[in-house]
């Protein structure tokens, strides 16, 4: 099936889908075949991460599938425990093997792990990788603004993605306009929240109803509204084309509005605070 799906530019001139492919727990045949079923549904954005141990399991999917390679973007992520500069080149090259796949076209630095202090260094691998051809766009998961200023005044290179939490629940706004104001865009991971609290929310059944459609997929269609690229993770072939089909309606100004009311200063998931969360 060809979905109408946008195409948002990275400030280095990569293009991303504005909706993607989580893979957290999409493992072994059954996995692949998932991925395989997503891609040929249209989804072009697939992303996995070295902690996931999913990379085989993604590249199984990407040559099970009926897209050539160069048209799909492929992430993974650094795990927190090899963020040294030797380390992470070696971790790289390791998560390439392991997907059997020449490049990523995204590799992001899990979480900063601010206790270790490493992030820089290993900001300085992600780098090089990418001269080596390695990698063609990188980017960050879960770093606050300190961090990414961090990362700017040491090495001069910003991010073109930042991957943080982002749902209804937790809108993330001063931290969008961040990213807004530094031409970094933001990824949402877990979009619907991993609950079904959402997916019971009356206001959300009113504004589903209005326009024919699932909350899941106003939920959606709110993250690419406000400009923001969610990766919602489904093995169901059903669940994924109703993921992806979000692109016929609008939500209008006042709906935005009242789904933002929703957002809670406590509205992270499991209190994975980056300024103090360790990744192994």
């Amino acid at each position: 099936m060809n979905q109408a799906i946008p195409e948002i530019r990275l400030n280095d001139g990569l293009t991303l889908p504005a909706v993607g492919l989580g893979t957290y727990k999409l493992n072994g045949n059954e996995g692949a075949n998932a991925i395989k079923h997503a891609i040929d549904l249209g989804y072009r954005l697939i992303d996995t991460a070295y902690n996931y141990e999913n990379e085989g399991t993604v590249g199984e999917g990407v040559r099970r599938s009926s897209v050539p390679r160069e048209r799909l973007r492929i992430t993974s992520k650094l795990p927190g425990r090899y963020q040294t500069y030797d380390k992470a080149m070696v971790t790289i090259q390791e998560s390439l093997y392991r997907a059997n796949l020449d490049y990523y076209d995204l590799y992001l630095i899990h979480w900063p792990n601010p206790k270790q202090g490493l992030y820089v260094e290993a900001w300085q691998a992600l780098i090089e990788a990418k001269k080596q051809g390695l990698i063609r766009s990188i980017g960050v998961c879960n770093f606050l603004p300190e961090h990414l200023e961090r990362l700017q005044k040491e090495t001069g290179e910003l991010p073109s993605l930042n991957q943080i939490e982002l749902h209804p629940f937790f809108n993330q706004k001063e931290q969008r306009q961040l990213h807004e104001k530094h031409n970094v865009v933001t990824e949402s991971w877990s979009p619907i929240a991993r609950a079904n609290e959402l997916l019971e929310n009356e206001m959300l059944q009113q504004i589903a109803d209005q326009h024919g459609k699932s909350i899941s997929q106003v939920i959606l269609r709110w993250h690419t509204q406000l400009g923001a690229v969610p990766i919602p993770k489904s093995a169901s072939p059903e669940r994924q084309l109703e993921n992806i089909s979000i692109f016929d309606f609008t939500l209008n100004d006042e709906e935005m509005e009242r789904i933002a009311t929703l957002t809670r200063p406590d509205g992270r998931l499991k209190n994975q605070d980056p300024a103090v969360y360790e990744e192994f």
